[in-house]
């Protein structure tokens, strides 16, 4: 049982020596996770960094591949692309003085994806696992009225839920940041509460803390953002800057990109709660998992989705809040 004034997810991971953070669901997904991975840092611990990647990965040198769909991203990878937020990150990392790899995974079914990340585990010897999602849509069952856009992170789940026999590998953990942001793609934050509280009827919610500017990982996370911004103008992550401005204190339609013309956002101090759960735990309650399980291309498990929700009988309807 954790002390009141233990934060639960640090706890969990005190005995790590090797921790992996990881972005779930593409592009800068891994931004989210990078206030938790410095903190690790800090503490002195190893911390490796991945993300399931949007960018053009296929034309890589051969030595930039540890394995297949495991791509060694350094501030030199791929000078000619633009959008490439892995070696964005790798760059802000090297400017800091921090370790400057950051490995990129494929955009593929959950079979290769284990494949992948059982390697990535096993060559660095990780003992903690920590998926990231920018965002909530990763905590939606299958059954809700909207489900965001779920592919890349329920693969992510089920392919690090479905490594099991890696004694080493004591801890697996999920981290959502982003409350509200995927209102936009039409998830009801009513259900993501009523979903966090099944979790934790379960016991698999492990609880939930803020990202305050104050700290010195929040101020380092601001200006990663930033510098992603600068060096991505034509598509800066609408997810980490809302995170971003959140943190900041902002609150109410504050534009911070022309991405986001013509919509009212709705920046908030909840966008900068980490909520943290087991993996396993999370895994069980995703009504689809087992459809996606033998996939090999990530369009199968769009699919696999689409089939399932046709066979829903009665979808949750949205819930607002009732203050």
């Amino acid at each position: 049982m954790t002390a009141l004034h233990a934060n639960p997810l640090f706890s969990r991971l005190e005995s790590a020596r090797r921790v992996l953070v990881t972005g779930a669901g593409g592009g800068f997904d891994i931004y989210a996770g990078l206030p938790i991975a410095l903190s690790l840092l800090h503490q002195g611990k190893e911390v490796r960094l991945a993300n399931l990647t949007f960018s053009a990965i296929e034309g890589l040198p051969l030595d930039s591949w540890l394995v297949p769909d495991v791509a060694v991203v350094t501030p030199e990878s791929s000078p000619h692309q633009t959008y490439f937020p892995e070696r964005t990150l790798a760059q802000w990392l090297k400017m800091h003085g921090y370790p400057s790899t950051v490995h990129a995974l494929a955009r593929v079914g959950v079979q290769p994806l284990r494949a992948a990340y059982r390697a990535l585990i096993e060559h660095h010897e990780i003992d903690a696992v920590i998926l990231v999602d920018g965002g909530t849509d990763i905590l939606m069952r299958g059954d809700e009225s909207g489900l965001g856009t779920p592919e890349e992170d329920l693969t992510s789940v089920a392919a690090l839920a479905g490594i099991d026999d890696l004694p080493g590998l004591t801890e697996r953990l999920v981290v959502s940041i982003g409350f509200g942001v995927d209102a936009y793609h039409g998830v009801s934050h009513g259900l993501v509460l009523e979903n966090i509280a099944a979790l934790d009827r379960d016991g698999a919610y492990l609880g939930a803390f803020s990202v305050p500017r104050a700290s010195k990982e929040g101020a380092l996370f601001l200006d990663a953002v930033a510098h992603a911004q600068h060096r991505t103008p034509d598509r800066p992550s609408i997810v980490n800057g809302s995170i971003a401005a959140a943190v900041q204190g902002s609150f109410g339609d504050v534009q911070f990109t022309e991405r986001t013309r013509g919509s009212e956002l709705f920046i908030n101090p909840l966008m900068s709660l980490c909520f943290a759960f087991e993996l396993k735990g999370l895994a069980a309650r995703c009504l689809y998992l087992d459809r996606i399980e033998h996939t090999h291309l990530i369009r199968q498990v769009s699919s696999a989705i689409e089939e399932f929700r046709d066979e829903v009988v009665r979808q949750r309807p949205p819930r607002g809040y009732p203050h």
